[in-house]
Order: structure tokens, then C-alpha cells, then sequence
């Protein structure tokens, strides 16, 4: 067998519609867009037009409120990827374990609004960590294996810096 005789099974391929080539491919004259006005025309449509009546998502009333502009954007750090930097001499145990240090054993990026500890993974080093939040979870398997978790206080930014 070559390369040249390697084809698809006979019926699971359908050649493409070539459209506007003709009246007699069936698809000729209006191209299947039916007939003038603005859906016709290429690259125009309402979205969510309703024919002038007024549209769902007007007629519903607005609820909720999004505190898009104030969350806080954490980096989650799980307990399993900090022993495997311990494990690897990446992070000292003995150390104070903050963001700054997660970033450098490379856990992290950069640093975002603060860190959070989460407990996913076995963790049997002592170490103290300071970050700004921690699951449950995290802090017993911390404090079971003889460590600490300090939490901080989220950081406060002057009015109008934080891009939302």
C-alpha cells in the first residue's frame, strides 16, 4: 500500500456544496440566502432581532450584580506541588513559604492578588507558609505535618489602579 492509495471509506466523505455556480449545481442564482435585504448581504445580521417585537433579553429584568470590578484574583497552589519543589530543592522547608518564593521555585507565574493554599496532594514537610488564604483541608495537612499557616490580610491597591 502507498500513500496515494490510502482513502476514506467509500460513503463517509460527501464532497463540499460549491454555491452560486450556476442553476444547474441547484444552489445557483441566490446562493441558498433567499431573497434581497440585509441577510443577503455578507457579514450583516442582527443577532437576537426578533422582527421588531421586543427581544428576550430586553424583556427580562436585569438581576444579580457582578463584582467583576473588586475580585480578587488568586493564584491556587495545591500542597502535592509544593512537596514536589521541596522534594526537588526548589523551596527551602525551613524558609518562610510566600508568594515571592513560589515564584521563584516556579509553582507560579506571577503574583496575582495574593495565593491560596489548597489541600489536593500529600504533603509531610514542616513548613511555614504565609499566604492569603487556605483551604480547611490545607491548613490540617500543614499543621498534621508540623508547619504553620500564617493568613494575610489581601493587600490594598489605590482606587483606580486595578485594571477590571
Amino acid at each position: 500500500m502507498k500513500l496515494n492509495q490510502i482513502a476514506p471509506k467509500h460513503g463517509s466523505t460527501k464532497k463540499r456544496m460549491r454555491i452560486g455556480r450556476g442553476i444547474g449545481s441547484g444552489m445557483g442564482k441566490t446562493g441558498g440566502r433567499g431573497g434581497k435585504g440585509q441577510t443577503a448581504r455578507s457579514g450583516v445580521r442582527i443577532k437576537g432581532f426578533e422582527g421588531g417585537q421586543m427581544p428576550l433579553h430586553r424583556r427580562l429584568p436585569k438581576r444579580g450584580f457582578r463584582n467583576t470590578k473588586f475580585q480578587l484574583r488568586l493564584n491556587e497552589v495545591n500542597l502535592g506541588k509544593v512537596q514536589a519543589a521541596i522534594d526537588a530543592k526548589l523551596l527551602d522547608a525551613g524558609a518562610l513559604i510566600d508568594s515571592a518564593a513560589l515564584i521563584k521555585a516556579g509553582l507560579m507565574r506571577r503574583a496575582k492578588d495574593g495565593v491560596r493554599l489548597l489541600g489536593t496532594g500529600e504533603f509531610k514537610a514542616k513548613a511555614n507558609f504565609a499566604v492569603f488564604g487556605a483551604s480547611k483541608s490545607a491548613q490540617a495537612a500543614v499543621e498534621k505535618a508540623g508547619g504553620s499557616v500564617k493568613i494575610l490580610a489581601p493587600a490594598k491597591e489605590p482606587e483606580g489602579e486595578k485594571a477590571a
